[in-house]
């Protein structure tokens, strides 16, 4: 299953900061076995990219593991290297430039009009609307007017209530960074990860 199949079927990136290398894994884990096999690993979390290798060992090369918040050509390569097969920008730059010369699949942060265009030109897999707390659902559809056949996906202030709303916006899925993680990532309780985990899919089956 290619990246833009996979977002829409699953409609649902997990977002993964952790302050804990080994509790960044767990919950890369745990994700993948409550049944949400997209996830991004933020490089800015603890021994992100360890974190990537292991995920990768351990999942094998069908699963989806993204590096998140990319800036930098480099921080591009060394993501590659470690296993990414997914890579996701906060916005523009030599970060996604980099990713799509290599044939990586691109979640690319973009906000306004211009830099959905730039980021379209780039030939990007979907666009990763970030924050989407500045807009909200409705910004999503009036941004949709103008674009009503690109892939959405917004990001940020992103819960399983509003969730519903952005997909009746268009959205063809949501990332979602605490309000499914909480604190698992940090070495928090998973019990209540895989709680939140059935609720965000439940959501994201409508």
């Amino acid at each position: 299953m290619d990246f833009s199949t996979a977002l829409r079927t699953e409609r649902l990136v997990a977002i993964i900061r952790g302050s804990d290398a080994e509790a960044s894994f767990r919950t890369v884990m745990a994700l993948a076995e409550a049944g949400l096999p997209l996830v991004e690993i933020s490089l800015s979390g603890k021994d992100a990219l360890g974190v990537i290798r292991r995920a990768r060992a351990e999942l094998g090369d069908a699963a989806w593991i993204g590096a998140g918040t990319v800036l930098t050509g480099s921080d591009a390569r060394r993501a590659a290297e470690a296993g990414a097969n997914l890579i996701v920008t906060p916005g523009l730059g030599a970060g996604l430039e980099e990713s799509v010369r290599q044939g990586l699949s691109t979640l690319a942060g973009v906000l306004t009009p211009s830099e959905v265009i730039a980021a379209e030109a780039l030939g990007v897999s979907a666009l990763k609307l970030f924050p989407a707390s500045a807009g909200g659902p409705a910004y999503l559809q009036a941004l949709r007017a103008p674009f009503p056949e690109l892939p959405f996906v917004p990001v940020g202030g992103v819960d399983a209530a509003i969730a519903q709303a952005y997909f009746d916006a268009g959205a063809v899925a949501v990332g979602v960074g605490s309000p499914l993680v909480g604190d698992a990532a940090d070495g928090g309780d998973l019990d209540e990860l895989r709680k939140r985990a059935a609720e965000f899919r439940a959501v994201c089956a409508r």
